[in-house]
């Protein structure tokens, strides 16, 4: 399962690595499927599964040969591999959510653990944008311009952990960009676009000195140097244009509400009359600024020419009184056909379904239309 190299390491063999990736691919689906089970009405979205499949097919090519192998010789094809691993398939695995996709399967009692976990101060101080940074971006100028890329491709082990490291770190700040997931501690969007433009930044500067020359620790001919870093340079630009688009793309704003400063934030206060069966309404639940209707208007008493209303109301309940939809002065069965009102609309709303109206009397002759 392992394969032996000159230096006297073991690193993974293909088979082992395809192994790896089809396992990860079926524990995905298995989790898709318990989900779908679990809430039928809410089943996980296909492209989402289509990006974390993708997220690892992007690993496959960087790890399988021809360019895996060509990444221990070639510097060329090293930054194309630190590429796929480190930026595009972190972006793809981080958009399929697949923090939402684990809380939508466990049972509860493993959710709420989960959550505990990513509540905790260590998960919090991880999630800071400035530590993503540092480990994804920073990471990058004591790898370049110290002997340690050279010393990571003479011990095979340190080679593999730097891949689990560009992986992990750039997962990590695809997250806290542009992440669909929930953070207990993420911030502003504004923040967000800094962070990134420093990280584009730093992603230049490295590839400028890379391709001058500028106290650089790696030892390549100077055609492949050029060459890598020009790949850094357009390849990375391509790939943090697509975080950007998918914050844009993943931000969800409030609606504000005039003279509240929580509604301002996303985080208006649900109502009671927006909870239902313990339930919030769609707009309460995602922090949206509540529907307030329109004052109805005042009750009035009911005629003493419908008895049988009157016991209605008070066998329910009620306060005898009903909503005003029709001029109190006239019996209902003296109204024109065209204002007639509709008892069953009228009392069901308040008081339950009730029968059909009695009929006019004897003596009540409409009006004209």
């Amino acid at each position: 399962m392992h394969t032996h190299t000159a230096t006297g390491g073991t690193v993974p063999s293909p088979s082992t690595i395809v192994l790896v990736l089809v396992a990860a691919a079926a524990g995905h689906l298995l989790l898709v499927r318990r989900a779908r089970r679990r809430n039928p009405a809410l089943p996980p979205g296909r492209p989402r599964s289509g990006l974390f499949l993708g997220g690892l097919a992007l690993l496959a090519v960087a790890l399988l040969p021809p360019l895996g192998p060509a990444a221990h010789t070639d510097f060329r094809a090293h930054m194309a591999q630190h590429l796929l691993i480190g930026m595009y398939a972190p972006l793809a695995l981080v958009l399929s959510a697949p923090v939402t996709l684990l809380l939508r399967a466990l049972p509860p009692a493993r959710a709420r653990l989960v959550v505990a976990v990513m509540r905790s101060r260590c998960a919090r101080v991880l999630a800071h944008p400035l530590v993503a940074l540092a480990l994804s971006t920073g990471s990058l100028v004591p790898l370049y311009f110290t002997p340690l890329f050279d010393a990571s491709l003479e011990h095979p082990a340190s080679h593999w952990l730097l891949h689990a490291h560009f992986l992990l770190s750039g997962c990590l700040f695809a997250y806290v960009v542009a992440g669909p997931d929930p953070a207990p501690h993420r911030p502003g969007v504004r923040a967000r676009l800094v962070y990134l433009g420093v990280a584009v930044a730093v992603h230049a500067l490295v590839a400028q000195a890379l391709y001058g020359g500028f106290l650089v620790g790696v030892h390549a001919p100077v055609e492949h140097l050029r060459q890598g870093a020009e790949i850094m340079y357009y390849g990375g630009d391509l790939a943090e244009l697509l975080l950007a688009a998918a914050l844009v793309t993943t931000w969800r704003p409030g609606r504000p509400s005039p003279g509240d400063p929580a509604g301002r934030r996303g985080f208006a206060p649900v109502p009671p009359s927006s909870v239902r069966g313990g339930r919030r309404s769609g707009r309460a639940a995602f922090g949206r600024a509540p529907h307030h209707p329109a004052p109805s208007v005042p009750d009035v008493p009911l005629p003493q020419a419908m008895p049988q209303w009157t016991g209605a109301a008070q066998h329910a309940g009620g306060p005898g009184r009903v909503r005003r939809e029709f001029p109190v002065n006239k019996p209902p069965e003296c109204l024109p056909e065209g204002r007639r009102p509709r008892p069953e609309r009228l009392l069901s709303r308040s008081f339950g379904p009730s029968g059909p109206p009695d009929p006019p009397p004897p003596g009540c002759h409409r009006s004209p239309r």
